[in-house]
């Protein structure tokens, strides 16, 4: 199957609805120039880092916070594989506040937490709580929540509080099953290490969350076969901390002319879906991708974030030797609840310069979206113009690993991204406003 621009939006009496494009072929698949090439658009070339850690555009600069390993205090370490991030207002002027994924699972520094924040002991995945000031300097940290398991992306809700997805289905080696979200309270007062069981237990990458009906939006990272889109609409609509564990509704996305979305390269494209019932969410007999006869899959699916009234979702590639129906480089797609229709977004075609999307944010300036790369050779942090045209706004100079936890602080000031090993995380400041379209 291949989908054109040329192709519709398809179902209900409305019939079919004309595909606009989101940018030209050549705009969005033109990924492949130099790092010291110059810029025709974003915040220009990048400028090496004599500290080689992190290249920036001329004007930015960063600082270095809570790397893996760091003293918190006395028995206390920082633990590593930093991961999904987000960030609230502090507790006073100045401060923001960030709450940060670690995504390890059996092995690394282990949190350690005082008993009632811990949910397995013999896992080692969790999360840690920061404050830091206006000029990127850390202020204070704390484990916020242990015992969890390869705790990988999440999602900010409108509440205020930080919803973390373990991206795993085992039990090898541990007490109690994982699978599941959990709820962190950034104030560190209400934090209770119980699962979010109506959310449902698979590979969880990220959330998104919709602040007008608290409706979430989840994307499982997953093979064999591969992973879903979910919706989950919880029994009480008022939000508010602890208010998902009163239960919901958790679906699946289908879209019937459309099995894989690897198979849509053009962006723009556009289709209604439609949504059906997990049987079993807690996935106690068979895992809630197996469920289904009939689905739309996608190979990779990972971060998620809410903005301009939408879900944007990332899949990070796919591959036809892995099973996938079309080979791309990665997706970025948007889910718009008002229409009940997806959009491609951008793609990434093989061999270009750009590869293998991850966590995303959108950004308050120009429009647009930054991506944290965990694809092969260099790693990126990938902007976006309003216009969908991809630029390098920072290079990890100091490894190959992945960049995670893309964020902006709630003033817009600061943008905070991790390098996941060994684990840091930047805290990067500059003159943003100085997009060029």
């Amino acid at each position: 199957m291949s989908v054109s621009r040329r192709g519709v939006v398809k179902g209900g009496a409305a019939g079919a609805l004309s595909i606009a494009l989101a940018g030209s072929l050549d705009t969005i698949f033109q990924t492949s120039a130099g790092a010291d090439a110059g810029e025709a658009y974003g915040y220009g070339p990048l400028v090496p880092d004599p500290k080689g850690q992190l290249d920036l555009p001329k004007g930015f600069s960063y600082t270095t916070i809570s790397a893996q390993g760091d003293t918190i205090k006395d028995g206390v370490l920082v633990p590593g594989k930093h991961d999904g991030t987000a960030t609230f207002k502090g507790p006073r002027p100045g401060i923001t506040r960030l709450v940060r994924n670690h995504e390890q699972t059996g092995s690394g520094v282990k949190p350690v937490a005082p008993a009632g924040l811990v949910y397995d002991p013999a896992a080692y995945g969790g999360t840690t709580t920061l404050d830091v000031d206006r000029d990127g300097k850390l202020v204070s940290q704390y484990i916020s929540l242990a015992g969890t398991s390869t705790n990988c992306a999440g999602g900010r809700t409108p509440w205020g509080t930080w919803l973390t997805c373990e991206e795993t289905e085992g039990f090898s080696g541990q007490t109690k099953s994982h699978g599941w979200v959990f709820e962190v309270d950034p104030s560190g007062r209400l934090t209770k290490p119980e699962p979010i069981t109506g959310m449902g237990r698979f590979a969880h990458e990220a959330v998104a969350v919709d602040p007008r009906t608290n409706i979430a939006y989840l994307t499982e990272d997953a093979s064999k076969p591969f992973g879903l889109f979910y919706r989950f609409t919880p029994k009480v609509h008022r939000g508010g901390y602890h208010s998902y564990m009163a239960g919901g509704l958790l679906e699946a996305m289908y879209v019937p002319e459309l099995p894989d979305l690897s198979v849509v390269q053009e962006p723009g494209a556009t289709f209604r879906v439609t949504w059906v019932k997990v049987p079993d969410p807690s996935a106690a007999a068979i895992s809630t991708r197996k469920q289904f006869d009939k689905i739309t899959r996608s190979q990779k699916l990972e971060g998620a974030w809410w903005g301009h009234g939408k879900a944007y979702f990332v899949a990070s590639y796919s591959r036809t030797g892995d099973g996938a129906a079309a080979d791309h480089a990665g997706q970025v797609w948007k889910y718009d609840p008002h229409r009940q229709t997806i959009e491609l977004e951008l793609v990434f075609k093989p061999g270009g310069r750009f590869d293998g999307p991850d966590n995303i944010t959108v950004s308050p300036y120009g429009g647009g979206v930054i991506l944290a790369e965990d694809g092969d050779g260099e790693q990126y942090l990938v902007g976006t113009t309003r216009k969908g045209k991809p630029f390098a706004f920072a290079r990890n100079a100091f490894n190959d690993s992945e960049m995670t936890g893309v964020t902006f602080s709630p003033d817009g000031r600061t943008l905070f991204a991790n390098r996941q090993e060994p684990g840091v995380t930047f805290a990067i400041t500059g003159p943003w406003h100085r997009l060029r379209a």
